[in-house]
């Protein structure tokens, strides 16, 4: 074993593995993967090894089709066999609800190129005759669905590293991870020590070890997984002579069963509810190649209906019950990338579908270490997506819930309960006892979404369709429009930038130029490539003090790109406040009148104007007000240290009393903002669009200094945007859209060139480098035909303007046209009319807002 290496990978299961033949692949030969015993000894050994395209994150679905694209190349190179199976696959839906879902799924594959289709029960039977069709209302068939050989394909990934020249060193538990002060990591294990410039933990069900070896506590539990291979089938026997091919895969979402053919039998596996953690607290490093005691009592009532399903697994024989662990996040999707506060420290774990994820895993990672940027939007699966609240239970009790719920159905307006409430404001009992208020899950924080008349009328009726919210979120966004809401806003981000090098520091990440003192800007944030990676609100309260306000999830996300970038002179120090800094705003055309009883400094139009930021008491507590609001109307944003936020809630709700002024949550300020036409960071604005395909022109200064990504954002202005971010109004019936619904347009070559994909067309296609290629069936078009050509990126219903509304993205030569009759927008599988908003539903002019109205 040499003493000194570029990379050392942790872990040798099916993402180490991956993760190292990618590095590699892409010009790292001098790197090294260490194991503690063999390959595969951790989860990937025992896997069902089956894989699957289709994602609820079509980011997340993207990488996966990169994965299944890539074992033919994988075979070749290594010479090794994945013991790739093919099959296909269907999804049953037993209700109407359930197929609802179903057509969501169908619609975001749409824009990514895949080929699923929603068939019958009969259809479906036809491919799986092991079912009982009456059972089912409806299906959802994937054609790249499959299964292969766990170990073979570890093994694959690892004779193709080797032959690039990666080194592989077994039986060599790792015991001590330090880091010498020019950032160089020995890696100390039971062989001796190796330097490294660079340490991936994929350390599978030890990640969480390997991370306390540097002071990290990764937000990951290992649950137990079983399931059982059945005695040979007459059934399966007699399918396979009359076709000459192998049963589908097939999900049974009410059973929670997934279930494929092996061998002359069948396997079948359970995400039971009554789950049970391995290993909660510590993983012991003596576990290899065994599995754990089964239970079959567990798998009963998945059974029972299983039976009732697929009337044949009733009489079958089982042969073996496989019990092991696998590691999962909170929300089931990995965690990879950088860890914040660590150099050159990378995560590459809870991959618990190794098999679907982990090369497209591997790619972005590898990207993410050589080129500095991951290659794809993979926000869902950045371990920065968690914050210091992700601790050890909080963990076990959201995967708990998680394992339990993979294949229930999670509405668009579900608020899921284990784990909470977690972090709370000083108002929170206020909130839900006094107010009746129905509280979300904002980053860990309770967070106000919409406030019942009675307690017993506090609560979500979880549906795809408007819901019991619906009334009451109307009135709220009403009563804003006609007088004055007052809302929390403490799930903002916000940070502190103070030194002499602030502003100029602050100018470099930015697009836009800074404010002057007690002003504020908007600007996006912007990586090396010239993509969003932030969208702030900037206020200059000192000569060397700003403030910044940003979205919630991302706080470790922006705090680990402003730490990178930090001068090394310490004339720059950032702070992030979290929950040492709440929020409350008041809007509406009396806002002003309620804060003018609040304060004895001069808040009219013209001493306080729109974008002004100052400190000032409110009602005697001292606060920093701005000027601004997120609904678009006359409003202000007011924060405050945690120990006046009671008295200052108390004190503004009785102030308002005469103006009317009633409390409105989230889902409200939502409404709004989408008859607004603005944008969110995380669903309009991601790293995978450019600020003027974001439509964020107006904020982005190329003729000021130099800034982070201005050579490409000029380029993209040069050469014009692709696409463009766009609002549309759409002629809704009982549901309005959630996100990833695909735009059809009905165009031509003939004024807007070549655009979109066909409703059908080829699996994603990449190069040898994992770049995408353009999908097949893009090319001239005909007049008058219907494509598709967007998708949405958010949408709701904006009850000020009683339109259904969605914004999203559509190539830039479509999207200055607001004619009728050109664009559809598919909604629970109905193609709606939909219309380009060009101007804003609400206020075109902006004139609520800068109190000229």
């Amino acid at each position: 074993m040499k003493t000194s290496t570029r990379v050392v990978v942790i872990g040798g299961g099916v993402v180490g593995c991956s993760v190292l033949y990618h590095l590699a692949k892409a010009g790292w030969t001098d790197i090294m993967l260490i194991e503690r015993s063999e390959l595969t000894s951790g989860s990937s050994w025992h896997a069902a090894g089956g894989f699957h395209t289709l994602n609820g994150d079509p980011n997340v679905a993207k990488l996966q089709a990169y994965t299944v694209g890539l074992y033919d190349e994988l075979e070749k190179v290594s010479g090794q066999s994945c013991g790739l199976h093919l099959t296909g696959g269907v999804m049953l839906a037993e209700s109407p609800e359930r197929m609802d879902f179903l057509r969501t799924l169908h619609a975001k594959g749409r824009h990514l190129g895949m080929q699923t289709e929603l068939i019958t029960p009969s259809e479906a039977k036809a491919m799986f005759p092991l079912m009982d069709e009456s059972q089912f209302v409806g299906a959802l068939w994937d054609p790249v669905e499959g299964h292969l050989d766990p170990s073979g394909t570890t093994h694959a990934y690892a004779k193709a590293a080797r032959t690039l020249g990666a080194e592989i060193v077994l039986r060599n538990p790792v015991k001590e991870l330090t880091q010498d002060a020019d950032g160089t990591w020995n890696v100390v294990t039971e062989q001796g020590t190796v330097r490294a410039e660079h340490v991936v933990n994929a350390g599978g069900l030890w990640a969480r070890e390997v991370g306390r070896m540097v002071g990290l506590e990764l937000p990951l539990l290992a649950m137990e997984h079983m399931y059982l291979l059945t005695e040979d089938m007459p059934e399966v026997i007699a399918f396979n002579e009359e076709f000459g091919r192998e049963l589908i895969h097939a999900v049974d979402f009410r059973g929670e069963i997934y279930t494929r053919q092996e061998r002359k039998g069948m396997l079948l596996g359970t995400y039971e509810q009554a789950c049970v953690p391995w290993s909660p607290v510590n993983t012991p490093w003596d576990f290899g190649h065994e599995l754990l005691q089964p239970d079959l009592d567990r798998l009963a009532p998945s059974l029972e209906i299983g039976f009732k399903h697929f009337p044949p697994f009733e009489n079958a024989g089982i042969k073996q019950i496989i019990n092991g662990p696998f590691t999962f996040a909170p929300d089931g999707n990995p965690l990879v990338g950088p860890v914040r506060g660590l150099t050159n420290f990378w995560s590459a774990c809870a991959v618990m579908a190794g098999f679907s994820q982990g090369g497209g895993v591997g790619l972005t990672l590898a990207n993410w270490m050589v080129e500095g940027d991951p290659g794809a939007d993979v926000w869902g699966m950045d371990v920065a997506r968690y914050g210091e609240w992700a601790t050890l239970r909080y963990t076990n009790a959201k995967v708990r819930e998680n394992y339990s719920r993979r294949f229930r159905i999670r509405y668009p307006n579900e608020e899921l309960p284990a784990a909470r409430p977690h972090q709370t404001t000083p108002i929170h009992d206020i909130q839900v006892n006094e107010n009746h208020a129905v509280m979300g899950d904002s980053w860990a924080l309770e967070t106000p979404l919409w406030y019942a008349p009675s307690v017993e009328e506090a609560h979500d009726v979880v549906s795809f369709h408007r819901s019991n919210d619906f009334a009451h979120v109307a009135a709220e966004v009403k009563n804003v429009r006609e007088n004055v809401g007052i809302t929390e806003i403490s799930n903002f981000a916000k940070y502190e930038v103070t030194g002499d090098g602030a502003e100029a520091w602050l100018s470099h990440l930015m697009t836009n130029t800074m404010p002057k003192l007690g002003r504020m800007v908007l600007t996006p944030m912007l990586n090396e490539f010239g993509k969003l990676i932030g969208d702030f609100t900037i206020a200059k309260l000192g000569e060397n003090r700003f403030m910044i306000w940003g979205s919630s999830a991302a706080q470790i996300y922006h705090m680990r790109w402003f730490e990178r970038h930090l001068p090394d002179d310490g004339s720059v120090a950032v702070k992030r406040f979290g929950m040492n800094l709440n929020g409350l705003s008041i809007a509406g055309p009396n806002s002003r009148k309620v804060l003018e009883k609040l304060t004895d400094q001069d808040v009219s139009n013209e001493a306080f104007r729109f974008m002004d930021s100052r400190q000032m008491d409110v009602q005697g507590s001292p606060c920093i007000v701005s000027r601004i609001s997120y609904t678009g109307d006359l409003g202000y944003e007011i924060w405050c240290e945690p120990a006046y936020t009671r008295k200052l809630y108390r004190d503004i709700k009785e102030a308002g009393a005469e103006f009317g002024i009633r409390d409105f949550g989230m889902r409200a300020l939502l409404s709004m903002r989408l008859e607004k036409n603005f944008p969110t960071w995380g669903h309009e604005l991601r790293p995978i669009y450019g600020p003027f395909e974001g439509s964020m022109d107006r904020f982005v200064k190329l003729s000021k200094n130099d800034f982070i990504g201005r050579e490409a954002a000029a380029k993209e202005k040069a050469d014009g945007p692709k696409l463009r971010r766009v609002s549309f109004m759409i002629d809704a019936d009982t549901a309005d859209v959630m996100h990833d619904e695909p735009v059809w347009a009905k165009v031509g070559n003939t004024d807007y060139g070549t655009v979109g994909a066909p409703e059908k067309v080829g699996p994603r296609r990449f190069t040898d480098d994992g770049t995408e290629l353009d999908p097949p069936g893009m090319g001239t078009i005909t007049d008058g035909e219907w494509r598709v050509v967007g998708w949405v990126t958010s949408g709701g219903y904006a009850h000020g303007v009683e339109k259904s509304m969605a914004q999203g993205y559509v190539p830039a030569a479509l999207a200055g046209h607001g004619d009728e009759g050109m664009f559809e927008i598919e909604v629970l599988g109905v193609r709606r009319p939909a219309v380009i908003a060009v101007q804003p539903p609400f206020d075109p002019e902006g004139k609520r807002m800068r109190g000229i109205a």
